[in-house]
């Protein structure tokens, strides 16, 4: 069986490395940091994120202990007053059901996973080369290791996506994020978000006594902020009563924040000789569609169904390649225009005038609306595995 080199061990590479030694590659992860790890965040993992999940081998038990089971509540604005009312009703949770995580209890699960499938990780490798090779001739070379095939899982600022697509760099957004970790069971049991000039702020339990909540606002780049719950506390003062509750329940040390970039437009081609790239890697995008961790886990999935499954069943490499980008660059490229659209309509908008247009037009957009557009993003489920293109092998 072929073998596989995975730079970064976040989630898209994990689940890349999973997918792939599931079918009996032999995987080598390597990871620049010197520890394994996520930082102390949370996510709402969305039905098309869980069905991923799924797809690597995770049955119910795998799926109910990663948090909270929860939905989306709807948007509101500053005051807590509904703009989208989502009804609660079985109908309405089933299409936007989510599931609040922990980002360290997800990251845990894969890491336990891909060593349960025989997943070799090596931390502390930061990779700065990368020969990509041939498809159906020279094998890649990363950090002096030949692989049959390299998966770029390494993140925002990738290495592998420096050397092979140098053009193709993130950019800041304009926008930095507050996240935080509240002990204690704090606003809905539903997801909430609420919506003001240039700023949005969110509310999910991640577990029956944790919450999660992020503030994303405006601000200069590299901002320095000595007391950072200090200054969202600030920042979001005069919000709704919910917010104000589960910032004052979070102690300072468990408040991070980062500046939000994005790869406008996602790269030319996610692959390239050998090389595959996935998750931001391949096509940061915003956070506002929430689908950073889901298009990750997707893609990962889809390295092992697409590329792996075929290629292992005696197919040749670059046709399989190809059906990768096919199914993936369109899919990502259309999340990411959407979450560059929403932004604009929604946490990105500006005061005044423009909040009580917006609202009003939300207040009449009917929830069934919502829905099927919901339902075009989440409603994903895992492809078939693709049929082997038989001729040359790849090696």
């Amino acid at each position: 069986m072929g073998q596989a080199a995975v730079v970064g061990a976040g989630v898209a590479g994990l689940a890349s490395a999973i997918s792939l030694a599931r079918i009996g590659w032999q995987v080598t992860v390597l990871e620049r940091s010197p520890e394994l790890g996520e930082v102390g965040a949370g996510l709402a993992m969305t039905p098309n994120a869980v069905a991923a999940f799924r797809g690597l081998g995770s049955g119910d038990d795998d799926v109910a202990a990663l948090g909270y089971p929860t939905w989306a509540g709807g948007i509101r604005d500053l005051e807590g007053r509904p703009i989208l009312a989502l009804p609660d009703t079985p109908v309405m949770r089933r299409p936007a059901g989510l599931i609040g995580v922990h980002r360290r209890r997800l990251h845990a699960a894969l890491h336990r996973r891909a060593l349960a499938c025989g997943v070799g990780i090596v931390a502390g490798t930061p990779v700065t080369t990368v020969d990509p090779g041939e498809p159906e001739g020279a094998p890649a070379v990363v950090e002096g290791r030949e692989a049959d095939i390299v998966i770029g899982a390494d993140g925002m600022r990738s290495a592998v996506r420096a050397v092979l697509f140098p053009a193709s760099r993130p950019v800041y957004s304009g926008f930095s994020s507050w996240r935080g970790i509240a002990p204690g069971a704090h606003g809905s049991t539903a997801l909430q978000q609420y919506w003001g000039p240039h700023a949005e702020f969110g509310i999910v339990r991640v577990a029956d006594d944790e919450t999660y909540w992020y503030g994303y606002v405006a601000m200069p780049e590299r901002t320095v902020i000595p007391d950072e719950l200090g200054a969202a506390r600030e920042r979001f003062a005069g919000w709704a009563s919910p917010v104000q509750e589960a910032m004052a329940a979070t102690p300072p040390e468990a408040v991070l924040r980062h500046d939000v970039h994005h790869l406008p437009g996602g790269l030319p081609r996610y692959t390239t000789g050998r090389v595959v790239m996935v998750g931001d890697a391949a096509h940061g995008t915003l956070p506002t569609m929430g689908q950073g961790a889901a298009t990750a886990l997707e893609d990962g999935l889809c390295v092992g169904l697409l590329v792996g499954a075929p290629v292992a069943a005696g197919g040749r490499l670059a046709p399989a390649l190809d059906g990768f980008d096919a199914t993936r660059r369109p899919r990502c490229r259309d999340l990411a225009r959407a979450s560059v659209a929403s932004g604009r309509f929604g946490s990105h908008l500006g005061g005044g005038w423009r909040q009580t247009l917006r609202n009003s037009v939300m207040r009449l957009t009917p929830a069934g609306a919502i829905t099927r557009g919901s339902r075009a993003v989440m409603g994903w489920t895992p492809p078939e595995p693709a049929s082997p293109v038989l001729g040359t092998p790849a090696r």
